[in-house]
Formats: structure tokens, sequence, C-alpha cells
């Protein structure tokens, strides 16, 4: 099968190599879908996946592995393609906020956070635009990291968290299965646990 990795913010295509090279090695093929939050609105980013996303429904099965941003841009992706598209086998979401990230809505008027994050950024932390995304028809497996500090003088409390997304977060209800690894959120892409995850899932180990 093949299996798109799309980044999160402020990362590239290659925050994934490890994971990809090991979906290579189970016998899936891979590719990458890039993109700079700093510059493009959301909606241009968005457009762009999606035809990214009909080209490869063209050519066959697929599925899609997202980190942080990265799968907020594919769910809402995923829900603006035409009714006729094939969907993704399985959906694998890296620590991808569901809810309104609190670190964002926290920083949304800073103003180095606006210049590094730009319109993406600004969803981030928005109760009414993170709610106009859907959820997902595929089945999806929702990976959370629990590496995060925790305790009274920091953002997320007592609660488990990856360092960026607190658990509740990354959860939903339409989620097929949601797991917990110990990795903070930057070492998502690249972790054994999670490559062993998808290869198991794949049916590939």
């Amino acid at each position: 099968m093949h299996i798109l990795f799309i980044h999160g913010m402020g990362r590239t295509p290659l925050s994934g190599a490890p994971v990809l090279w090991r979906l290579r090695r189970g016998g899936h093929g891979t590719s990458s879908f890039g993109y700079c939050a700093a510059f493009q609105p959301f909606e241009t980013i968005r457009d762009r996946l999606c035809r990214r996303i009909a080209r490869l429904a063209a050519a066959g099965e697929y599925a899609v592995l997202a980190h942080s941003l990265g799968g907020v841009l594919l769910r809402s992706a995923l829900g603006a393609l035409p009714a006729s598209t094939r969907q993704p086998n399985h959906v694998f979401l890296l620590g991808s906020p569901i809810a309104p990230a609190r670190r964002a809505k926290a920083l949304r008027n800073r103003l180095l956070y606006r210049l590094l994050a730009g319109d993406c950024g600004q969803l981030l932390g928005s109760e009414a635009r993170m709610a106009a995304i859907g959820p997902l028809a595929a089945a999806t497996t929702s990976i959370a990291g629990t590496r995060g500090l925790r305790g009274t003088w920091g953002p997320f409390q007592d609660e488990p968290n990856d360092g960026v997304v607190a658990v509740s977060e990354v959860a939903a209800d339409w989620i097929s299965e949601e797991i917990r690894i110990p990795v903070i959120h930057t070492l998502l892409p690249c972790s054994r646990l999670v490559s062993d995850i998808l290869l198991e899932r794949l049916g590939t180990r």
C-alpha cells in the first residue's frame, strides 16, 4: 500500500524519514506532502493537499500518516473531497489536535507566534474554525505522546501530554483507536514505536 506523510508545523517532510524508511522496508510505497505554515493560509495548503490526495486515490488503495497540524490539514482536505473520491484505507494521526489547542490559544496574539505560525496557528486556537472541521469516515488511529512535563505550574496541569498537546486534545468519539506512547511531540514522526504500530495495523508484521 502507498502511505502519504504530512508533517507538522515548522517541520519538513524530512521529519518523517525514519518512519517512512521502516514502512518501505515493510514493503510499502511512501511519499510526503510539504508546506510552510508561515507563508500560506490554511485553505491554500488544504486545497493543494486535496489535489494531491485525489491523484493518490485515483491510483489505488492508500493510507495517510499525519503529524500535528498535518492531521488538521488532512481532516479538512478529506472532508472537502468529492464524495466519489476513494477514501484512505487507514488514517494515522500523530499528536494531532481535534479540539482547539490550549497552547495555540495562549499564544495566538503574540507577534512572534503570529509571524511563525501564520493563519494555520490562528486556526489551531480558534474554537469556531476547529469545530468546522468534521470527523473522518475512514478507520482512524490516533497516537498520543505522554512524555511531556506535568505539574500544577504547567499549561497541562497533571494531564497526560506530549509537551505541545494534551491527550484530551487529540481524542474524539469518532476515532477508531487511541494509543498512548511515552514519546514527546516532536519525536512522534521518527519513533520506532510509531512505525511498529503502523506496520501492525497495515498487516505487514
